[in-house]
Parts: C-alpha cells; structure tokens; sequence
C-alpha cells in the first residue's frame, strides 16, 4: 500500500466499522442491575441515596424530606487500550490481518462495564456504600414500623461459607449498583506519518480510551446469601428482601427478580429459577419468579 493521508484515512474509517459492529454486537447484563448516571464533573456526589419518595396521607402541611449529605461519591476512573501497526506492515499490505483485534477491541470495550459491575459486587462485603456500611452487612441503619431506629441485614443469616449468590430488584428506575459515564468509550488514532511520535518509532498507534467507573446504588435493593443455592434459601431470601422498610419505616414493596451467579451455580441457579419440575419432579412453585445472570466476574 503507498501509504499516505487518504490510505491511511481510509484503513482507520474500515477497522473503526469493524469496532463498532463488535462493540453493538457485544452481550452484556451489567445494565440490568446498575443505573446508568451521567457524569459532568470529575466525581459525582450521591447524597439523595436512601431516601424513598413514598407518598403519605396529607394531613396538614405538606412534609419535605431534607436531602442527607451522606458524604459518597464515585470518582471517574480513565481506562484506556492501544496497539500499534508498524509502518512495514501496511508499506507490505499486511494491514488486513488486524481486523480481528479491532473487533476484539470493539467486543471487549462492549464488556468492560459488566467487568467492573460484577467485580465490585464481588467485593460488597469489603467495601462501604453511602450509608457507612458495606454494601453486604448485616447491620444497616434503619427504622421499623414505628419509626424507631433498627439495624438491618442484606445478607441472609445464618451465614454461611459457600459461594455467594446473590438476589436483586431491577424492577425501578433506581438500581442496586450505579454504573458512572463521564466520557463514553472512543475509538481513536494516530496515524498521520508526519506526527513526533510516528516519525521516531515508525508505529501507528489505535485505540480506545474511556472514563467511567461503578459504584454501589441502594444496599435495599440487593440481597446476598452464602449458604447453599437450594429452594429452602432461596425462599428465605426472597422473603427476607421484601420485608425491607425505607427511611420513613414503610414497607418498600421490593420485588426479587433477578438471581445473579458464578459459573460454578449456573445448574443450581436454574433449576431453582428456570425448570418447571424440581428433582424429585414435582412442580417448581419458583419458576420464573428471577431471571439468572450468570457472571465469571464473581468466579
């Protein structure tokens, strides 16, 4: 190829195709369970987390409902991935050998957000959400139904030692989990043969940058159990989960619709929330009550 600007214009707009329908192609469930938030700023500040808009009776004036300053926020974090082609290789035609790493590129930029979602909820008993707690604790805050103050467990109990799996709502537009866009991922170049850097390596240098990060949402939300993946637990967590209260001590009508696994549960995941009989068959009365995500992130 004689390599000049519209050559190797023309080479970067062909692998950009090939990353972008890669990156559209790309299966990912991270958005199942994480909202997404714009991001405008180097970090974003959640002060409004935990507070529960739920309507009352209006007696009197109305009540506002002070936003707390809990003090959490997610800073974006920069991530970035890059080759480089040398000139010989495009001088020898040999540029279309790397189609494959571009959509590679695509597909991995796709799943990187599942990465870091399912990788943080993999540390949820380690790190603190905006309550001061960690995300998996057996002593949030609370209030019971008479308002006064309580301590409450997103983890079932006893607890266990198997491997966790977890239980969660994403029937709202709040989620458990935030996933954080301060600049979405972007396919770039540097590819012109008069640039400082091309000059003295003889590479053209390609690929993505982003910034991004997750967080940990509303702890309510999400339910973790480490003993066996069997009816008897699943049933204890899902009632467990439901009988959850807000900050004003009403129940929050939670609904467990998702069960999310490593690969090592995914058998005992469906057959718990998929298969119609259960093993000794008979009806399985939770069949269809989740859907089942399974994750290497939380092998």
């Amino acid at each position: 190829m004689i390599i000049n600007p519209q050559n190797l214009d023309t080479a970067f707009r062909g692998w950009k195709t090939q990353f972008n329908e890669a990156f559209a192609a790309g299966e990912t469930h991270g958005e199942r369970i994480a909202m997404t938030v714009p991001s405008s700023t180097r970090e974003e500040a959640y002060g409004w987390l935990g507070q529960f808009p739920q309507l009352r009776e209006w007696v009197g004036d109305r009540v506002v409902k002070d936003i707390k300053a809990h003090g959490f926020t997610i800073t974006n974090v920069k991530f970035e991935s890059t080759i480089s082609i040398s000139r010989e290789d495009y001088a020898d035609d040999r540029y279309g050998v790397f189609g494959s790493m571009f959509r590679e590129m695509g597909h991995q930029a796709k799943v990187h957000p599942d990465e870091l979602i399912f990788g943080l909820l993999a540390e949820g008993e380690t790190t603190l959400c905006y309550d001061g707690q960690n995300f998996f604790d057996t002593d949030h805050p609370s209030v019971d139904r008479n308002g006064d103050a309580v301590t409450v467990s997103n983890i079932l109990e006893p607890l266990g030692t198997d491997t966790p799996w977890y239980l969660f709502d994403t029937s709202r537009p709040i989620k458990p989990m935030i996933w954080q866009e301060r600049e979405d991922y972007e396919f770039q170049m540097v590819n012109n043969h008069n640039d400082t850097g091309v000059f003295m390596t003889d590479l053209y240098h390609y690929g993505v940058r982003a910034r991004v990060n997750a967080g940990f949402g509303l702890w309510h939300m999400a339910f973790m159990c480490k003993g066996p993946l069997n009816a008897a637990n699943y049933k204890a967590a899902r009632a467990a989960m439901m009988e959850l209260r807000g900050d004003q001590g009403r129940v929050l009508g939670l609904k467990p619709d998702t069960l999310v696994v490593p690969p090592s549960l995914e058998e005992a995941a469906r057959q718990i929330a998929v298969a119609q009989f259960d093993g000794a068959g008979a009806s399985n009365v939770w069949s269809g009550t989740a859907d089942v995500i399974v994750t290497p992130q939380l092998a």
